[in-house]
């Protein structure tokens, strides 16, 4: 390896040595944050010598010596030089703290082709291009699956020819044929069945080599698949089979060839359920209707959680507002008010919380229940004034929208009503339509009471005065936490406290957790203590 104090003695008026702060944000600080706070390096000593080498002024003898190519051959000798030094009995800590340049080395060469056993384990610590995220990687691949994975085919040919089990695993695509079927090296995956590759092992990320080649989309790697004998209908992975995962990503020819296989077009599992479902939450408006045409069931309900956003394909399309499938699915047949049990309850509720207006708009005109109740927020309304969309709000309210509804059950409907939500996050103009269209100003609900405790706890000082000025009872209790005051002392309110205590609140009030000082005090907000002292309040109650 070059000695940089060398290059600096030589080169001085090129390059510099500088020394820096490691920042956590670098990804060297993953090598030196236990040990040094400082890294050396050697850079140009200024842009211009970059122009400087780079450019036309230089002889042709000299130019030729640094170009790209030149530059490419010695990055990789400083590189290989660099690996042949690691010894490969070291923990994978211990390399990254005395050679901070393995990992860049290891992704600059897939040295694993070149290497001993004991070598490979150790640069795969480091980096791994299946898994290039990953910081930790323990499931040791085979040089094989290096090979096919990156498509070198003389590799992959020796090593076959050299007795390499063809369908050993390991690595995050579980075996050479997933690999190569993931990177669509048609050649590597043609070598690899030839040689006794198992077209339907079992394993890997995506399962089996044709869900892996059907997310990425590559046809030709799939026909082949297809022609081996590869099951279309095979389940595991992360899409659960392979039409879900090119249904996901839009591969309306993979979708057609998978089909045309046999492929279950209401097959269940995966992330998305179904097929219809990854590609309506996609927003895939072809594979859609190619899987509709085919007999995709419209209204299937996942048992998939999904993050909750895809029990059903109407819900999936309306989480994300994507008007034209959504209209594909309704004029289709999909149940406008399908009830899915997840976290958003219904396509009009889901739609509402993420402001898709003219989603919303849809739905209704299909018959969607707007005061239908489920989901975390119970109903439409609520949603849409937790999350502050007044224009949906208002289409709401247009079609009947009980602005007083209130959750059934405790754990749904954490706040409670429409009015509450829209208190708790200060969303003043909803706030102000919800009155103006009867909301109950002072109805119970939610985690903290009435929406003027939820918006003095928050110290939303303008909605709380808009609530008082709307008949909001001042000293409302709740069970826990007593009135409005003590809502706002407990977090320190100063100017909420004050318009309360203007309005007559009572400063001697005590909920479960005792009166407004003492909260204010035990969250050690002086001023607000200052404050409620200043009233008179009773010490010893």
């Amino acid at each position: 390896m070059p000695i940089p104090q060398e290059i600096s003695r030589y080169c001085a008026s090129l390059v510099v040595i500088t020394t820096r702060e490691v920042n956590p944000y670098d990804d060297l600080y993953y090598y030196y944050y236990d040990k040094r706070k400082t890294i050396t390096e050697i850079q140009l000593s200024h842009y211009s010598v970059k122009e400087y080498l780079m450019s036309d002024r230089l002889e042709k003898d000299v130019a030729k010596d640094l170009g790209e190519t030149a530059a490419r051959a010695s990055i990789a000798e400083v590189c290989l030089a660099y690996l042949l030094e690691l010894n490969p009995t070291s923990k994978a800590q211990e390399i990254r703290q005395v050679y901070p340049m393995a990992r860049h080395a290891v992704m600059e060469l897939q040295m694993e082709l070149f290497m001993s056993e004991e070598s490979i384990k150790a640069c795969y610590q480091l980096y791994s291009p299946d898994q290039p995220w990953s910081k930790r990687n323990n499931d040791q691949p085979t040089k094989l699956y290096y090979a096919s994975l990156t498509g070198l085919i003389h590799p992959v040919q020796d090593l076959i020819s050299n007795g390499t089990d063809v369908n050993a695993r390991g690595g995050y695509l579980g075996n050479a044929l997933q690999a190569a079927s993931y990177s669509g090296h048609e050649k590597a995956v043609e070598m690899l069945l030839d040689k006794g590759a198992d077209v339907n092992a079992q394993g890997g990320e995506y399962g089996n080599a044709l869900q892996a080649a059907s997310y990425r989309g590559h046809e030709k790697v799939v026909e082949m698949l297809l022609d081996k004998g590869a099951d279309a209908n095979a389940q595991g992975g992360e899409y659960g089979n392979a039409l879900q995962a090119a249904s996901y990503n839009g591969h309306k020819e993979v979708v057609q060839m998978l089909l045309n296989k046999g492929a279950d077009v209401n097959a269940q599992g995966g992330r998305y359920g179904s097929a219809l479902q990854a590609a309506s939450f996609e927003g895939d408006e072809k594979v859609v209707q190619t899987l509709l045409d085919k007999g995709a069931n419209i209204n299937t309900q996942s048992t998939m959680y999904c993050y909750g956003r895809c029990r059903n394909a109407l819900y999936s399309a309306s989480f994300h507002g994507y008007e034209k499938v959504v209209q594909i699915l309704l004029a289709r047949g999909a149940n406008v008010n399908a009830q899915d049990g997840g976290e958003y309850g219904n396509a009009l509720q889901v739609a509402s919380y993420n402001g898709h207006e003219k989603v919303v708009q849809m739905l209704l005109n299909k018959g969607a229940d707007v005061n239908a109740q489920g989901g975390r927020h119970d109903n439409a309304l609520q949603a849409a004034s937790f999350k502050g969309h007044k224009q949906v709000v208002q289409i709401l309210l247009d079609k009947g929208a009980n602005t007083n509804a209130q959750s059934r059950k405790r754990y749904r409907g954490i706040y409670g009503n429409a009015l509450y939500g829209a208190s708790f996050h200060g969303h003043k103009k909803v706030v102000q339509m919800l009155l103006n269209n009867g909301a109950d100003v002072n109805a119970q609900g939610g985690n903290y009471g009435s929406a003027l405790h939820a918006a003095s706890y928050n110290g939303h000082k303008k909605v709380v005065q808009m609530l008082l000025n709307n008949g909001a009872d001042v000293n409302a209790q709740h069970e826990d936490y007593g009135n409005a005051l003590y809502a706002a002392s407990s977090e320190g309110h100063k100017k909420v406290v004050q318009i309360l205590l203007d309005k007559g609140s009572d400063v001697n009030a005590r909920g479960r957790y005792g009166s407004a000082l003492q909260a204010a005090s035990s969250n050690g907000h002086k001023k607000v203590v200052q404050i409620l002292l200043d009233k008179g309040p009773k010490l010893n109650a």
